[in-house]
């Protein structure tokens, strides 16, 4: 199969999957915006098609816009998701037709390129990935959307597997001089470039934060203890009368959970997920640790010390599978502690790709030598200190997407994605 038909085949399985998560959904559900932080479903779906015919097929042949206004009502930056849902959208089948148009429009002009030449933006089919990675995006974004609502995802929901006790429970990283970061030519721009820095020793838990760890957080007290939560994290806490991770709610003394339209009791083997950056931050301080930074996070699950390289996975070169890693949205849950003991990095942690996004302490900030690419618009609004790197992947990433080098950002107090988080603690500290 040569690059052209692997990006045509890829294109459309990016859009199948779309396709299938939306499926169950009424015209009610994909027009409704349940959440102001969640957009509509079907502003999420238009989006992925504006988005396409704007790379694929603007950029690509000179075409102007079939729309000028679609163009408009579906960029994020103009239209924030706060008035997503009061604006005129395409309907469920307008939004089909449109999409459909464009991706024919596509396929027609992938045929006439070259892909060979010394266009950065065709080089590799570079453009063609960068559009199945923001497709694959979305489609986690609509996963946190769809778990506010009833639908047919709690039959697609296979059995977990089984967990392992996490013996022992923190992984030692020796000081020294390190790699991170990327040089390959693909998306996205702020993985670029690949550099070096300086790690003092420190020590990172094998795993993410269980629920039954969380819960124990809980119930000493820990979203009533101020002298655990920064300054601007307790200022949130009180605001918005937080005192639990997102959907939970404690019913007649037993904790539990809303997920797909059902309630079920919290799983204490689960990472646990819908955490706040200052929710995470609380819990390590009173757990005596801190949040890794990124780069302590990136270390932890690329470095390979026998070999004396990073690795592209945790546990190697391979992409994700069902036996490394929880990925692809399959499983519609995270899954248990130590359920994948061969997708552990050379030093030992695990589930570091898959189950939960996890905060570090890291501000989203450019790295040396970066340079905006495809478009500005991707990293440079978000740099600062407001947003927080994530790293790792959730249940709901997509392989594609899910790697070592991988710089997800959030605001500290979202909560709608599926991030939880694991701790770090200086070396010989505590």
């Amino acid at each position: 199969m040569d690059l052209k038909e692997e990006i045509a085949r890829d294109l459309i399985e990016a859009r199948n999957r779309t396709d299938e998560l939306l499926a169950p959904l009424d015209e009610e559900r994909l027009t409704t915006q349940h959440d102001q932080l969640m957009s509509p479903p079907v502003w999420d779906y238009a989006h992925i098609g504006v988005f396409e015919e704007l790379w694929l097929v603007q950029n690509l042949s000179g075409a102007a816009p079939i729309d000028e206004d679609l163009q408009r009502t579906y960029n994020a930056l103009e239209t924030p998701r706060v008035v997503r849902g009061r604006r005129r959208l395409l309907s469920p089948e307008e939004a089909t037709a449109y999409l459909r148009h464009v991706r024919e429009r596509s396929l027609e002009l992938l045929e006439e390129v070259a892909l060979d030449g010394d266009d950065p933006l065709l080089r590799g089919g570079f453009v063609y990935d960068l559009i199945i990675q923001h497709e694959q995006q979305h489609d986690e974004t609509i996963l946190q959307t769809l778990q506010l609502m009833p639908g047919k995802y709690r039959d697609r929901m296979p059995d977990l597997p089984e967990g392992a006790a996490p013996e022992p429970e923190t992984v030692c990283v020796p000081a020294g001089r390190y790699p991170v970061g990327s040089d390959a030519h693909r998306p996205y721009d702020n993985e670029h470039s690949r550099h070096e820095v300086d790690l003092a020793a420190f020590e990172i838990d094998r795993f993410p934060v269980s629920n039954g760890d969380f819960l124990r957080f809980v119930e000493a007290g820990g979203y009533s203890s101020e002298e655990l939560w920064s300054t601007d994290g307790w200022e949130w806490r009180w605001v918005f009368d937080v005192n639990a991770p997102e959907y939970w709610s404690a019913e007649d003394g037993q904790w539990t959970v809303s997920r797909f339209g059902h309630r079920d009791r919290v799983d204490p083997r689960l990472p646990v997920a819908h955490v706040s950056y200052f929710e995470a931050e609380a819990f390590a301080r009173w757990a005596g640790k801190r949040l890794p930074t990124e780069f302590e996070w990136e270390v932890a699950a690329s470095w390979d010390p026998q070999a004396g390289r990073q690795r592209a996975y945790p546990w190697g070169d391979q992409p994700p599978t069902p036996a490394l890693a929880n990925v692809d949205q399959r499983m519609f849950s995270s899954a248990p502690i130590g359920a994948y003991r061969r997708g552990a990095s050379a030093l030992g942690c695990e589930q570091m790709l898959g189950d939960v996004w996890e905060w570090t302490s890291s501000d989203f900030l450019p790295y040396p030598g970066f340079r905006a690419f495809p478009y500005s618009e991707y990293s440079e609004p978000f740099f600062g200190r407001d947003f927080k790197v994530l790293r790792g992947g959730s249940w709901a990433t997509r392989p594609r997407v899910a790697r070592n080098t991988f710089r997800n950002w959030d605001s500290r107090l979202k909560r709608q994605i599926f991030a939880g988080l694991r701790c770090a603690r200086d070396l010989g500290v505590r």
